[in-house]
């Protein structure tokens, strides 16, 4: 106990208790484990909960207010950051390079567009949807079942895409998923014509998109009972987009500390060395596709509902490019890191270029994005290479290496 800060009373403060600046012998410590563990995310949770309330304070603060986010942008950013945890479910925790992961958005997007839109003309069939008349034409389910169905149709185009691909490594994983994730966008382009069936619309997509919403029967203690006809429309669709958030972080937390997350993680450090202790490599690799798919589907079809419309424009290779800078940027294999780079590089994006530049008094700030995305990679990748919020093993991988000591070093 000698060696430890004489501040702390020799005992280690908690990690809360360390990022709020108190000591280990604070009041933070006399609470129970379990509550030191959960403050942090809790208020996070909670103050992002209450955003579009204190949004409203803070418009009038000179610069600072007006680089806020809307709420409409704030949804967008909410789900590209479940995008990017999803991903971090294959990238950073199992090490496969995904280029290809804006065909798991796509699936997702049309499998919402299939279920709950005037699509299929030939077909009247309404389950629990809401706002709508019930002679309405097309396909109608809830979009609360749609969600899942569109994780599990999603996962399952991971499978079928990480069977065959899986057996590859490195940059020839890399370059087999990148054709995967332009094969699937190309299809959907062009997929208006198949023997005479119309798929996916061609180029002009598929709109409009039902609403979520809770039914006229809820409507008494508040709820609305379409998004799209409420007044608080926003909120609604911003509230419900962070509790999908907040239930893919959960997944994946639990995911990285179970036993098939070790098995990720053996698989990621040493992919020889997890064979040699039984680890089954494809198994366990079309598991770490499959979930990751499972939340990017979640994410565009929630997506497409919020635009009412899923369209072939939406998905090109550079949004692939585009999550997996935020995972890298975050902190490849940390959750925090994902959903904090995530934030930030889609706000960049939506709202925070443009803002930025007219405060500095600069409007052609956005045209230079890609090269301004480009130079921030560069700079936390020589200044911060385990990124913002490093994951701990990545972290001391990193600054005490994972080679032996030579042998002429170890004879001097």
């Amino acid at each position: 106990m000698a060696d430890l800060p004489e501040k702390f009373g020799g005992r280690q403060p908690s990690r809360v208790g360390r990022f709020l600046g108190s000591g280990g012998g604070g009041t933070l410590d006399a609470l129970p484990p379990i509550v030191r563990r959960l403050l942090l995310p809790a208020v996070v949770i909670l103050l992002a909960f209450t955003y579009p309330t204190w949004r409203e304070w803070f418009t009038e603060v000179p610069v600072f207010g007006g680089l806020l986010p809307g709420i409409g942008t704030a949804v967008i950013m909410i789900v590209f950051t479940m995008m990017a945890v999803g991903l971090n479910v294959v990238v950073g925790y199992a090490g496969l390079l995904d280029l290809g992961y804006v065909a798991f958005y796509a699936a997702g997007a049309y499998t919402a567009a299939w279920l709950a839109s005037r699509h299929y003309e030939q077909v009247t069939f309404h389950f629990g949807s809401v706002g709508l008349a019930e002679d309405v034409i097309g396909i109608h389910l809830s979009i609360w079942l749609i969600l899942p169905i569109a994780g599990i149709f999603t996962a399952i185009i991971g499978i079928l895409i990480g069977l065959p691909t899986l057996r590859l490594r490195g940059d020839y994983l890399a370059i087999v998923t990148l054709g995967f994730g332009e094969i699937i966008p190309q299809f959907v382009r062009n997929a208006d014509s198949i023997k005479g069936f119309n798929l996916t619309n061609g180029t002009f997509g598929i709109n409009p998109i039902d609403s979520p919403g809770f039914g006229s029967g809820l409507g008494a203690i508040g709820l609305p009972e379409s998004y799209q006809q409420s007044f608080d429309r926003a909120n609604w669709f911003y509230w419900t987009a962070l509790l999908l958030l907040v239930f893919t972080v959960f997944c994946c937390v639990q995911l990285r500390d179970s036993r098939l997350g070790r098995a990720w993680i053996a698989i990621r450090e040493d992919e020889t060395a997890a064979a040699a202790m039984g680890v089954p490599l494809m198994r366990t690799k079309t598991w770490a596709y499959a979930i990751g798919a499972f939340f990017g589907g979640i994410a565009g079809a929630y997506y497409a509902s919020f635009k009412s419309g899923a369209f072939p424009s939406d998905f090109f290779f550079n949004i692939s490019v585009f999550l997996l800078c935020m995972v890298i940027l975050g902190g490849m294999g940390s959750v925090w890191g994902a959903i904090v780079g995530g934030l930030f590089l889609s706000y960049l994006d939506q709202e925070g270029l443009a803002k930025i530049g007219t405060e500095i008094g600069i409007q052609d700030v956005p045209k230079y994005s890609f090269g301004i995305y480009g130079l921030l990679i560069v700079l936390v990748m020589l200044f911060r290479p385990t990124g913002l919020i490093a994951e701990r093993r990545h972290k001391r991988e990193l600054e005490e290496g994972v080679h032996d000591e030579s042998l002429y070093g170890a004879q001097h």
